[in-house]
């Protein structure tokens, strides 16, 4: 059997133990709350994790690319939401999957839904929401969500699924009980416009909230029928730093190497740059930013979380401690998400012993 500290860098790492539990966790949560779970599967873009999650009781999962759907439609998952607005130039290759799969589309315009109704396939169709995030979705309190709802409710060819948002403002808060509040205002919103469209005639057959942040600390769903959270899977620094998780929950890192440590530099170079962490980051209590928290260093493994990442580029990472040449790492990221779409593969390890590979369906 392989040692982690006998694999070439960089590489991602995927601790199973951890990411069983999380699995597990979120699964129960979802029971507790009475709520279906379908998971977002663009965090971890695997055919194996995916079927842990089936077996686990999900209910089907979320995608956010036509690529994914093709790919986890071909291996058996028949129940898809692409969980982003409508690309009105791919409703041909929506069509050809949806042949094969029960694939549910987003929309939130009237634009998007005349074009559905004119391809004459009786897609399923969610109206998206916006809970406060602004991003995407009708304002739940404005004309539009009415006129679409009913247009949609009305439809000779679509099926209406009903309301579905995220919550992705809610990292943007600050402490638990932001969060929580965010969490309570993505499910109120949905409920509320759900009502108001029930009493104007429109059948709303379902409501589907979530984010990993929000799903992680919310106390009540009534009146919710699904969630979707994807990060949980892995976690990473970010939610470390939200509250919705510990560090002993992250399971995902990437093994890197240092490369160069000049005498009396200060810093050290490693072989992890934006092509392996992303760009993505946190800021410090000093104001700098940091790409990724170092948790241990090997052989032989020794924990740590003394050194941040604090620049990248294309394939270096700078690290604010001085670390010899050889020495390997293990890089927290900031965004596990944007971390895995920069690898083919996992190395999947139980202690710091391979037990296997799984591959990253990561392709547009």
């Amino acid at each position: 059997m392989t040692a982690l500290c006998e694999i070439p860098t960089p590489a991602l790492i995927l601790d199973l133990d951890r990411m069983e539990r999380n699995l597990r966790r979120m699964g129960d949560r979802a029971k507790a709350l009475g709520v279906g779970l379908r998971p977002h599967i663009k965090t971890h873009k695997c055919l194996e994790i995916a079927r842990m999650q089936r077996d686990l009781g999900c209910s089907g999962i979320t995608v956010s690319t036509l690529y994914e759907a093709r790919v986890f439609a071909e291996h058996g998952f028949d129940d898809l939401t692409w969980a982003f607005p409508v690309v009105l130039n791919r409703i041909d290759e929506a069509i050809e999957i949806a042949r094969g799969a029960d694939l549910g589309l987003v929309i939130d315009s009237m634009e998007a839904l005349a074009v559905l109704e004119a391809s004459r396939h009786p897609f399923r169709v969610w109206m998206k929401v916006d809970c406060g995030y602004h991003r995407a979705g009708v304002d739940p309190a404005g004309p539009l969500a009415q006129e679409l709802a009913h247009k949609l409710d009305g439809s000779s060819t679509l099926q209406f699924s009903g309301l579905l948002t995220h919550a992705g403002h809610a990292y943007g808060t600050d402490s638990r009980g932001e969060l929580a509040a965010v969490a309570e205002q993505e499910r109120s919103s949905l409920v509320k416009l759900a009502a108001s469209l029930r009493d104007s005639g429109v059948e709303v057959p379902a409501i589907s909230v979530g984010s990993t942040p929000t799903m992680s600390v919310v106390e009540d769903l009534a009146g919710v029928d699904e969630m979707r959270p994807g990060n949980y899977v892995f976690y990473d620094q970010m939610q470390a730093t939200l509250g919705s998780c510990s560090i002993d929950d992250c399971a995902v890192t990437v093994l890197a190497s240092v490369v160069s440590s000049q005498p009396g530099a200060g810093h050290c170079v490693i072989d992890a740059g934006a092509l392996s962490l992303s760009k993505d980051s946190l800021q410090s209590d000093d104001g700098t930013s940091e790409f990724g928290e170092i948790l241990e260093t090997l052989p032989p493994p020794s924990p740590t979380r003394t050194a941040r990442a604090r620049s990248l580029s294309q394939e270096h990472g700078i690290l604010d401690s001085a670390l010899a040449v050889g020495t390997r790492v293990r890089v927290l990221p900031v965004h596990s998400c944007l971390t895995v779409a920069c690898f083919e593969e996992y190395v999947v390890v139980r202690g710091d012993q391979v037990v296997d590979r799984w591959k990253i369906w990561r392709g547009r």
